[in-house]
């Protein structure tokens, strides 16, 4: 049955403006940090309400679970120094990316596109050397979703309401240059805006319109964070979102469905 969404029309909630702005007052997250717990308090400092949406970057998550690795403690396979002598990666990292990949998806000089095990498909299957100790690398979480949820859990209860939550990365996309944030991990609203049944200004119906919401959301918050921002966090106001307990894996394309596989 076709859900008739009022969301497909418009972002914004009835009467009040969209408003972005970065959570301010988070230190540098280190492993076993509970971040949950500090965005909260945070989040109820700073004037966040119910309805509102939280995007936090996947770096201060993955540093607070522990996903932080010493490359020196990598022991390399043959099959990743056989990657770093074609790439001209370090070995140590080639390991890692093998590890965090589900496959190659092509390889050109240095750059390797990987998909992950969540079903992402990235730079370095989203292993990141940026913004971390010298010698380490971050590893993306190992269930985004469920790490959106704990934080949700945390925030909705400071503030009284429920707030949305979503995990965000710089993706690189197919066509296009440039970054953009996207959705890795989604939790108290419904990722995808399915307006499929409903009808344009002509009067002809929706057949495969879906807007990847989560996704449109966490490119808007990009605009504010930075790699030397220092705003990991940033609120999204007075934008309309459907309760649902929320998961990436709506926005991910099935590989029966992908004409580029």
């Amino acid at each position: 049955m076709v859900r008739h969404v009022e969301r497909c029309r418009t972002p914004r909630s009835r009467g009040r403006p969209l408003k972005l702005f970065a959570l301010a007052g988070i230190p540098e997250v280190m492993p076993g940090a509970d971040l949950p717990a500090l965005l909260a308090e945070l989040a109820a400092a700073q004037a966040v309400h119910s309805g509102d949406v939280l995007a936090v970057a996947q770096k201060i998550v993955s540093k607070s679970e522990g996903r932080v690795v010493v490359l020196a403690e990598v022991t390399p396979s043959p099959r990743a120094d056989a990657l770093a002598e074609l790439t001209g990666k370090d070995p140590q990292l080639c390991e890692l990316i093998l590890r965090e990949s589900a496959r190659i998806v092509r390889r050109r000089g240095g750059t390797l596109i990987c998909e992950t095990h969540h079903g992402f498909v990235c730079a370095n299957a989203g292993i990141d050397t940026s913004n971390t100790g010298s010698g380490t690398a971050v590893l993306l979480p190992v269930d985004a979703d469920v790490s959106a949820k704990r934080i949700q859990r945390e925030v909705s209860r400071a503030v009284g309401g429920r707030v949305g939550v979503i995990i965000t990365d710089t993706h690189g996309r197919a066509f296009r240059r440039g970054l953009v944030n996207v959705a890795l991990g989604v939790a108290g609203f419904e990722a995808i805006a399915d307006c499929r049944g409903e009808t344009d200004r002509e009067g002809r119906v929706l057949v495969a319109t879906e807007l990847a919401f989560a996704d449109e959301l966490a490119a808007a918050s990009g605009l504010l964070m930075g790699k030397a921002a220092g705003t990991p966090a940033v609120v999204i106001s007075g934008v309309a979102t459907s309760p649902a307990p929320g998961t990436v894996a709506t926005l991910l394309r099935k590989p029966e469905h992908d004409l580029f596989r």
